[in-house]
């Protein structure tokens, strides 16, 4: 995930969180790229394809709007955006946004609050030469929902919740499970022509970030443990009742990444050579500490600050994870565009990536610091052949890497008994993708079709589990897996203001490799991968009149097996999304002015939609040499409901 060049994601579990980055109103483009990401894209964990956003330029002209929101579940909305024009005889411009959302949770008690402001400063001068500076700023506290298992579904459906009050004792009250984050972004993007074949591209970047994923538990004040070693002293726990208290538990992040790709491009006759360099340094703090609640149940500090976390009888911190990791990323890419004639072209590349963790776990027990080093060759080739000037063919073969996250480094303890033993002896996953397509761009109607292929060692696939209470992202290591299918798309526009677009995908999975569990094989050979549904398809369209406007989204997807045994799925389901509006410029006055509705999941299919946790099996299976293993019941997302925005836009 990149936005203005810069990764979105955090460098130790690769998760990019949408909802904090750029407000939708000064997003110009987003592109979504399968497959392979660009030679020069400052990621380590793209194997699946790549999103990138671009905000949108300031204006030329002083100007601003302003967007007014309100809708279900008591959302209200507010949006300001002011653009400078150009600042005197500088040549800025800029503009900068503040935006202020809050809505009460969909299903059960809670709300969420989100304050946003992004900003931008660009300068353009001479033949393309352009310079920019660009900042977002997030202040979030989201809730989060419980995610059932087959058979809380079953029993409860949309009634699967958090507590709306809270009593003694009760560890499943909602602002126990109240998740405040606060993140800043900058990214710095120039480009400079240095001569008529010679240009030079630089993206630096900063990212910080803090926050807290917290939950309920409950803490004994006495017989208790840090990491390996027993508290012989009893702990001193406010509002202990028999010598038991429900706590709020910490799972705090604290995140700092600053880097820079940069690249020359030369267009030399037939050739169009990029050579560039990629540092990335970043580091991760991770604490899972405990915070004291009052008699109402609210958190005497929501952000688990140490200051006012649970100590231990002689004043250390209280804590089920304490460590700190810190990411070294450096890359190198070369690549040749070659014109072999005017219609056939040959791309040919190469990336090298070395990555560096260091670690500290600063738990008491026998690890201290943990390191891993690693180096991925990534080379790439493609042609291209231009039919004619609609209709081309093209192929590539590309390779990708993406290492296991942070948290597989660090041992785990509970009741001072080591129970997850971390290693730096991890195997990165590492894809070759083959793509072979046709492409045709017509004047009213466009369609592209895409046959791919993608073989994984070591597949990644993320998943989330249970660390002492809290739900932490982690991977697990699925072996080989192979991939193949059908991608097609196709955008008619049949008349001026009216778009129809649809796109479709066949996807066939086979996991290669018997999984291996507690000293055992789970005969998972053959199987088809988790969350990978088999057909998906989405339908679109728009119309604007020049005085009414709307637009369509629907979008279906299919089965999605839930354990590496295939003994447990959801089924497909579909959503439906329509929004209409009016243009009111020239009715009141001749300011741009827009009302528009959005109705979003207008059937409100009530539905599992998506694997939240991931499990090896759900049923007791027989490995390979004979050995009973337990099932587990995986978790799931749960479809959202149906809500109705209506928002009034103005600008001036």
């Amino acid at each position: 995930m990149l936005m203005e060049g810069a990764p979105q994601n955090d460098i130790g579990y690769y998760y990019a969180y949408p909802s904090q980055f750029a407000d939708a109103e000064n997003v110009r483009q987003v592109m979504l790229a399968q497959g392979a990401a660009d030679i020069d894209s400052p990621v380590v964990a793209a194997a699946g394809g790549l999103l990138s956003l671009t905000l949108d330029d300031p204006r030329a002209e002083a100007g601003g709007l302003i967007n007014l929101s309100v809708g279900s579940y008591d959302e209200r909305r507010v949006f300001a955006r002011i653009d400078t024009g150009r600042i005197g005889s500088t040549g800025l411009k800029g503009f900068i946004s503040y935006s202020n959302n809050r809505a009460d949770n969909w299903r059960g008690a809670g709300h969420d609050q989100r304050q946003h402001i992004d900003a931008k400063l660009l300068n353009e001068w001479g033949e393309g030469n352009r310079a920019s500076i660009a900042f977002s700023f997030n202040d979030a506290k989201t809730s989060t929902y419980p995610s059932p298992g087959k058979a809380d579904w079953e029993a409860s459906g949309r009634g699967y919740n958090f507590d709306e009050r809270y009593s003694e004792g009760n560890t499943n009250y909602w602002r126990l499970y109240r998740a405040p984050f606060r993140n800043f972004y900058v990214a710095a993007p120039v480009h400079l022509k240095l001569s008529d074949t010679l240009n030079f591209d630089s993206s630096a970047y900063l990212q910080m970030g803090h926050g807290n994923s917290p939950y309920g538990t409950q803490l004994a004040t006495t017989g208790n443990y840090l990491g390996s070693e027993e508290l012989t002293q009893p702990i001193d726990l406010p509002g202990a009742v028999d010598g038991v208290a429900t706590v709020m538990g910490n799972w705090t992040g604290k995140q700092f990444r600053v880097g820079d790709v940069s690249k020359l491009t030369l267009q030399a006759g037939a050739h169009r050579i990029v050579a560039g360099l990629w540092f990335d340094y970043g580091t991760d703090r991770v604490t899972q500490s405990y915070t004291s609640i009052d008699a109402d149940g609210r958190p005497v500090d929501q952000w688990g600050y140490q200051d006012k976390a649970i100590r231990t009888a002689d004043g250390r911190l209280l804590a089920y994870e304490n460590q700190r990791t810190e990411t070294v990323t450096k890359g190198f890419f070369l690549a040749d565009s070659i014109a072999v004639t005017p219609k056939l072209g040959i791309d040919i590349g190469f990336k090298g990536v070395n990555l560096l963790r260091n670690g500290r776990n600063y738990l008491p027990g026998p690890q201290s610091r943990v390191r891993i080093d690693s180096f991925a060759a990534l080379p790439r080739a493609a042609i291209h052949y231009q039919l004619d000037d609609r209709q081309q063919l093209f192929a590539n073969i590309t390779t990708n890497f993406r290492t296991p996250n942070e948290f597989a480094l660090y041992d785990s303890y509970y009741g001072g008994e080591l129970v997850s033993q971390g290693t730096d002896r991890l195997k990165n996953e590492y894809s070759i993708s083959q793509e072979l397509g046709y492409r045709y761009i017509g004047p009213s109607l466009s369609f592209s079709l895409t046959a791919f292929h993608y073989h994984f060692r070591n597949r990644q696939v993320a998943t989330v589990i249970d660390s002492g209470g809290a739900l932490v992202n982690s991977t697990i290591n699925a072996g080989s897996q192979s991939s193949y299918g059908l991608d097609g798309e196709i955008d008619y526009r049949p008349a001026k203001g009216m778009s129809i677009y649809a796109s479709a995908e066949y996807l066939h999975t086979r996991l290669n490799d018997d999984l291996a569990i507690n000293g055992d094989y789970l005969p998972t050979r053959g199987k088809r991968a988790v969350s990978a549904p088999s057909f998906q398809f989405a339908l679109g369209s728009t119309y604007d009149d020049g005085r009414l406007f709307g637009s369509s989204a629907l979008k279906y997807v299919g089965r999605q097996y839930a354990t590496f045994m295939n003994d447990e799925s959801i089924k497909g389901y579909a959503t439906l999304d329509l929004s209409v509006g009016v243009h009111l410029a020239g009715l009141i006055d001749a300011q741009v002015m827009d009302l528009r509705i959005n109705a979003i999941n207008v059937t409100n299919p009530r539905v599992l939609s998506g694997v939240y946790s991931i499990g090896t099996n759900a049923q007791d299976t027989v490995g390979r040499n004979g050995t009973l293993i337990t099932g587990s019941a995986p978790t799931y997302y749960v479809g959202s409901g149906r809500a109705v925005v209506a928002t009034l836009s103005r600008a001036f």
